[in-house]
C-alpha cells in the first residue's frame, strides 16, 4: 500500500499541513479568517475516499495505528485552526484606550494575561476555585477575537453584545472539533458572562482590577487623565479581594496626584 500525503489548506491564515495517512483518501480544508465581524466564516471540508487502489484492486482497511493517526491528525489541525484565530487576541487593541488616544495600548491578550496572573498569586479564597479562575480568566474575553472589543462607547446594547459573542463563541467551540476541551471553554465563558458562580463574581473582579491598574499606569507613563476609568468601577467591586486590591491601586493613585 502506497502511502499518500494528506493536505489542508487554510486560506487566510497561509499555513499548509502535510498530514501523513495510509489511505488513499485526499482531504481538503479550507478555512477563511477574513471579516473580524463575522463569525459566520466559511468551513469547507471536501472528501474523495475510495477503497480502492491505483491498480484497480481493493486496498486492505487501514490498521489501528493509521486510524488513530487520522483521529490524533484531525486534532492537531482542529487545535492549530483554533490557536490561529486566537491570534487576533494577540493583535487587537483594547478599544477603550485607543479612544482616550493612548500611546501602543494593551491587547486583548495582554488583559487576560495579567488577569490569569492575578488568580494565579491570589490567596485561598472558601468556596472558590483557583485553577477555575485561572482558565476562565483566559477565556472570558475569547470571543473578541472574532467580534472585536464591544465597549458601552460602541452604542451597543448588551443584549446585542452578548448575541454576536454568543455566535463567536459556537463558531470558535466548532472549529476547535467540539468535545471536552470545547464544553469547558463555552461553559466558563458562559458562567463568567451571567456571573452564576463565587469564581465568576471573583473573575469580574480582576477584569475591572486590571483595567484601572492599567489605567495607572498609562497615566504615569504617559500624563493621561484617565479618572472616567476608575468612577467607572468605584463600588462595582463584588469580592474582598477585589475590593482591597482596587483599594491598593486608588490609594497608589491618590499619592502621585
Amino acid at each position: 500500500m502506497k502511502n499518500v500525503n494528506r493536505v489542508f489548506f487554510c486560506k487566510s491564515l497561509s499555513l499548509v499541513f502535510l498530514v501523513p495517512s495510509f489511505t488513499r483518501s485526499h482531504l481538503r480544508f479550507t478555512y477563511s479568517a477574513a471579516g473580524a465581524s463575522s463569525p459566520n466564516r466559511a468551513i469547507h471540508c471536501m472528501a474523495s475516499d475510495s477503497p480502492h487502489s491505483g491498480d484497480g484492486s481493493v486496498s486492505s482497511p487501514p490498521n489501528l495505528a493509521a486510524v488513530h493517526t487520522s483521529s490524533s491528525s484531525s486534532s492537531a489541525s482542529s487545535a492549530i485552526d483554533f490557536l490561529s484565530l486566537c491570534t487576533r487576541l494577540k493583535t487587537t487593541p483594547r478599544a477603550g484606550w485607543i479612544k482616550r488616544d493612548v500611546k501602543d495600548p494593551e491587547s486583548i491578550a495582554d488583559h487576560m494575561y495579567r488577569m490569569g496572573l492575578m488568580a494565579l498569586i491570589s490567596s485561598d479564597i472558601p468556596g472558590v476555585n483557583r485553577d477555575k479562575c485561572m482558565k476562565m480568566a483566559i477565556v472570558h474575553d475569547i470571543a473578541e477575537a472574532i467580534v472585536g472589543d464591544i465597549t458601552p462607547s460602541c452604542g451597543i446594547s448588551k443584549e446585542e453584545k452578548n448575541r454576536r459573542e454568543s455566535e463567536a463563541l459556537e463558531h470558535m467551540c466548532k472549529l476547535l472539533g467540539g468535545g471536552e476541551r470545547a464544553k469547558e471553554i463555552a461553559e466558563l465563558w458562559r458562567e463568567y458572562e451571567e456571573n452564576s458562580s463565587p469564581e465568576a463574581k471573583v473573575v469580574k473582579d480582576f477584569d475591572k482590577v486590571e483595567l484601572i491598574l492599567q489605567a495607572l499606569e498609562y497615566e504615569q507613563e504617559q500624563g493621561k487623565d484617565l479618572e472616567e476609568f476608575f468612577q467607572s468601577t468605584a463600588g462595582k467591586f463584588q469580592t474582598d479581594i477585589g475590593k482591597a486590591w482596587a483599594s491598593e491601586i486608588v490609594s497608589r493613585r491618590r499619592k502621585q496626584h
